[in-house]
């Protein structure tokens, strides 16, 4: 009962929350048929937190079988936006078991607010497990689905100092051909934020390839490399 009275809370929480003027903008922005509330992300984020505090999760099942059940049954976006951010929880921070759920919202959520949602999940899990889950980023940079491979490639946004080069390369590589903007985005996102740790280490990578990356990619990746002179 408690799953199912925190989803109701949290949904009760949402639809008053909600502007359908804001809500009409929103679902045209996003491009999405999955109808929005018009509630603004921090606030969703402010009623998860909240509904989470007053009731917490006794066990990483539990919290995995509420955060399912409330994305497969939403009727709005930011139901799925609170799914995700209850996966914040301490609790399940460096759990294997969250891969499958993060997974499903990857590729049954397939768009970009979604997708990038998850990314802060998958790294704190790549960096608690960092063989295994390099060994999944790698088989997730050739999968056939295009937000699964953007996945790979964002899966180290926020690592700073602790991102895996070889890794952030090796998942890069395989979707240089790739023309899909949201790829092509992606590799140049993920370039981007590790020059903020390592510009050298991006500078090489850039000149080395630069046949290859697209011109938005590029782009992306040189922006906070003043060094880095000519445009593609």
């Amino acid at each position: 009962m408690h799953g199912q009275e925190l989803i109701a809370g949290i949904r009760a929480s949402l639809k008053a929350a909600g502007d359908p003027e804001r809500a009409r903008s929103v679902q045209a922005y996003m491009k999405s048929e999955m109808p929005s509330l018009g509630v603004p992300v921090p606030e969703v984020r402010r009623i998860v937190k909240a509904a989470a505090k007053a009731s917490p999760f006794t066990s990483g099942a539990e919290l995995r079988d509420t955060v399912l059940r409330l994305w497969r049954e939403a009727g709005a976006r930011e139901e799925r936006y609170a799914a995700i951010d209850l996966t914040a929880a301490r609790l399940v921070a460096t759990d294997l078991q969250m891969v499958p759920v993060y997974e499903e919202f990857i590729r049954s959520g397939a768009w970009w607010d979604l997708v990038d949602g998850v990314s802060p999940r998958i790294r704190e899990l790549l960096l608690a497990h960092p063989d295994g889950m390099a060994e999944l980023m790698l088989r997730w940079a050739a999968d056939g689905d295009m937000w699964v491979r953007r996945a790979a490639i964002t899966s180290q946004v926020g690592a700073k100092a602790r991102t895996n080069r070889t890794l952030l390369a090796a998942v890069i590589l395989p979707n240089l051909a790739d023309r899909e903007f949201f790829i092509r985005k992606a590799i140049g996102w993920a370039l981007r934020e590790y020059s903020k740790s390592d510009p050298e280490w991006v500078a090489g990578f850039v000149a080395e390839h630069k046949e290859r990356l697209s011109t938005l990619s590029y782009r992306e990746a040189v922006r906070r490399l003043p060094a880095v002179s000519g445009a593609k």
